[in-house]
């Protein structure tokens, strides 16, 4: 059987960290699905689902057992329907923990057999957020310690225009 796990998230953009978590999942498992999710938390995105599911692809490109789709309703549901038997989910602190926590309790409900993992993020990631990210680029800072090289100049521009 092919052990398949989901990698949730709203990647408004996908940065460094993300790349670092969905990476080490994909060693763990045989198939990984990136979901990029439709968030109602959160305000309107700066980049459209195509473009994140675009950002996405060029920035995983090469770890073969990944796999990024669009998604849209209930998690537990969609990874019933994939046959995942995990989520993954990165953890940057203890703050990101309490919200996760809740999240995989009520997936396990509402999925009985649907496990969360959660990997807490390399040392050098722990900061970095979609938000801070584009809070740095509104400003003109320098973001390429943050998003993946082969994004850059794509996320970069996006922002910077967004934002003035």
């Amino acid at each position: 059987m092919e052990r398949i796990a989901i990698c949730p998230g709203s990647f408004d953009p996908v940065t460094l960290g993300h790349v670092d978590i969905i990476s080490r999942a994909a060693k763990m498992f045989d198939h990984v699905i990136v979901a990029v999710l439709i968030n109602f938390s959160k305000k309107s995105p700066s980049f459209s689902i195509d473009e994140r599911i675009d950002l996405l692809k060029r920035a995983l490109h090469g770890i073969n057992n990944v796999e990024v789709v669009g998604f849209n309703g209930l998690l537990a549901d969609y990874a019933k329907e994939r046959n995942a038997l995990a989520l993954v989910k990165g953890l940057r602190a203890v703050s990101d923990f309490e919200y996760e926590f809740q999240m995989a309790l009520t997936n396990k409900i509402l999925n009985p057999e649907l496990e969360t993992i959660f990997l807490t993020t390399s040392a050098q990631y722990m900061y970095l957020s979609s938000s801070f990210v584009k809070q740095v680029a509104s400003l003109g800072g320098d973001i390429s310690s943050f998003v993946p090289e082969c994004i850059l100049e794509t996320v970069k521009d996006r922002l910077l225009h967004i934002y003035q």
